[in-house]
């Protein structure tokens, strides 16, 4: 599907996202927020009960007030005297009711924040998880730093409405309902005059959710792009300063938090008119209250005090429906960015395993049947074109090849990074589709041109494929591999520090690593794709011996350059356009005089002319 729109026209990042989750984004968040609360339901009903008391705690202190107004200033002979017992109790009343706030309100607030936090840590592992059990085609289409900024600002950005959100929406409530019915208890008529504001400040409050929902949702996007490309720049720092391309960069990342900042200030004018108009609405209202007041102290109806007491009520009644303006706008940024967490969520991996996955001996024998295969399913061409090959378990094959015609792309077939569009990929005589992914990964060991390491020391990095195994178990499969000496000469030997991405070994070194854990974890098949290119001679010799002592008991392929690399294989495949033209030992082939002597001779030109040089 996402191929499909690519080619009908140019799809922006969100539309792709759509794409691959085959689904389009779904708006309506509160229903898919509110299961997440089912985990702490016992600390948001604690916070319920909380806030039910902090409401019932300002809701008093009002009636302190009108008592101390209608009762705490008493008529005698000689004048007006205060009724001092009742100023006390009153006093020592409104300072224990403050008192007891303050506790409510910070008990409330721990409970929410921790209930809070631990859903959305729950919900990182979720999103880790999944991004985890995502094919490779979802991160071919899908640029890093956009997945970054979903598992981490996006869910960042719920904090405000998980943590603050709820105790503060529940308490608006409380205290929208209870004001109503205090000031129904004192007058029916003050609450029909401030009644009269309602319906329009609902209709202003469901205009501006919709305005805001739609502004947060482009802010929010606007956010993902230049954060996208930001995480692409650190990625590719090399490749920027080697091409000079700063400023042009800087531009363009400027141009991206322009765009952000247009569409921010935009959705802020878009929305800012609601607080004014909450404010228009509640002096209307006071207006109105005040006026009722008015009539009802002159007819006898109310008294000042009650007027006091209801001008707190009044507050309490339309504080809440000012508090509109934050509470939305919360609500609308953590809507928008669960929006995105979701659409990722609900994205399916492309290659699931079979139900009932086969669990057949380890053997090794790889065969390739009348296997088809294209990256992009609307491409009129396929990469690998009806390719038959067969492996026999122990066997060492080589597959040479000019660039772009298909040699590794076998190899995310055989680990099914990839599903074939047409024949079949079988491992011990099992299809890999009737594989579990993770059992099939087992049975085959890869060594790329560009290996990962990742921080921490070489030690940690060798034990990712012998989690059990002790250091002297690790440096013992080092030394038996003949990588030890290269290794050993690092600073700190073993306990060096590989840096990110092994970014503080060279590329020798990485792949010596890289070699002694493919090693460790034993495979059955084993892939050493390029992995002797862009090193010295010498530190090739040392990969060469490491590549013979690793290939010995099991079935190896190699695809690599440098010919003379795979000269003693047991056979050679040459891959053109996708099939398999030649296969044979490397006498038999140069015998042949067809393509694979054709490649050879090329090769040693190439080497002469370079001792030459």
């Amino acid at each position: 599907m996402a191929e499909k729109l690519r080619q009908e026209r140019a799809l922006n990042d969100i539309e792709l996202e759509q794409a691959l989750a085959k689904k389009s984004l779904d708006r309506n968040m509160f229903w898919r927020l509110l299961p997440l609360l089912q985990q702490v339901w016992g600390k948001v009903t604690a916070v319920i009960l909380l806030e039910t008391l902090l409401v019932g705690v300002i809701f008093i202190r009002p009636w302190f007030l009108r008592e101390v107004i209608d009762h705490g200033f008493l008529q005698s002979a000689q004048g007006v005297i205060l009724n001092t017992p009742l100023l006390v109790w009153m006093s020592i009343g409104m300072g224990l009711s403050w008192i007891v706030r303050f506790g409510v309100s910070g008990l409330s607030q721990y409970l929410s924040g921790s209930a809070a936090v631990h859903i959305l840590n729950s919900l990182r592992v979720q999103v880790f998880a999944h991004l985890q059990q995502l094919s490779m085609r979802y991160f071919d289409q899908t640029k890093a730093g956009r997945i970054i900024s979903r598992a981490d600002r996006d869910i960042d950005a719920l904090e405000p409405l998980l943590i603050q959100g709820p105790p503060e929406l529940l308490s608006a409530l409380l205290r929208f309902v209870v004001a109503s019915v205090a000031l129904w208890i004192i007058s029916p008529k003050l609450l029909l005059a401030l009644a009269s504001i309602v319906p329009v400040l609902f209709a202003a409050t469901w205009l501006f959710k919709r305005i805001s929902e739609k502004n947060w949702a482009k802010v929010a996007e606007a956010r993902a792009r230049f954060t996208a490309h930001l995480v692409e720049t650190v990625s590719g720092v090399r490749i920027i300063k080697q091409t000079v391309i700063e400023d042009d960069n800087a531009t363009r990342y400027r141009a991206l938090l322009h765009d952000f900042n247009t569409t921010l200030i935009k959705g802020n004018l878009r929305s800012s008119w609601f607080l004014p108009l909450t404010q228009v609405l509640s002096t209307v209202g006071m207006a109105f209250l005040l006026a009722t007041g008015s009539l009802g102290i002159v007819e006898h109806e109310m008294t000042v005090g009650q007027i006091a007491q209801s001008l707190f009520y009044v507050q309490l009644f339309l504080g809440p429906l000012q508090e509109l303006n934050d509470l939305f706008e919360r609500y609308s940024t953590g809507a928008s960015s669960a929006q995105r967490i979701f659409l990722l969520l609900d994205t399916e991996p492309e290659i699931i395993d079979p139900a009932t996955p086969q669990l057949p001996a380890v053997r090794g024998h790889v065969a390739f049947n009348k296997v088809h295969f294209k990256y992009n399913p609307q491409a009129p061409g396929y990469v690998i074109q009806d390719l038959s090959l067969e492996i026999p378990a122990g066997q060492v094959l080589a597959i040479v090849g000019p660039t772009g015609h298909g040699k590794s792309t076998i190899v995310q077939l055989l680990t099914r990074f990839y599903e074939v569009n047409a024949g079949e990929v079988l491992v011990d005589g099992v299809n890999v589709k009737d594989y579990e992914q993770s059992s099939l990964r087992r049975k085959v060991g890869l060594v790329l041109q560009d290996n990962v390491l990742f921080s921490g020391t070489v030690l940690e990095n060798l034990r990712l494929a012998a989690p059990q195994a002790s250091d002297a178990e690790l440096i013992h499969a080092v030394k038996e591999l003949g990588a030890d000496e290269i290794l050993e000469r690092l600073p700190q030997g073993y306990a060096t520090q590989v840096g990110p991405l092994g970014a503080f070994l060279s590329h020798g070194q990485r792949q010596l690593v890289c070699i002694v854990r493919a090693y460790l974890a034993n495979p059955a098949i084993l892939v050493l794709d390029e992995a002797t290119s862009a090193v010295d001679l010498q530190t090739e010799r040392k990969i060469q011996t490491a590549f013979r002592r690793l290939c010995e008991g099991r079935t190896a392929i190699i695809i690599a350059h440098r010919l003379s690399t795979i000269r003693d294989a047991d056979a050679i495949a040459v891959i053109r356009d996708g099939q398999v033209v030649e296969k044979g030992s490397h006498g038999q082939l140069i015998a042949l005089d067809g393509h694979y002597s054709g490649l050879y001779k090329a090769y040693q030109e190439a080497s002469e002319t370079t001792l030459a040089a």
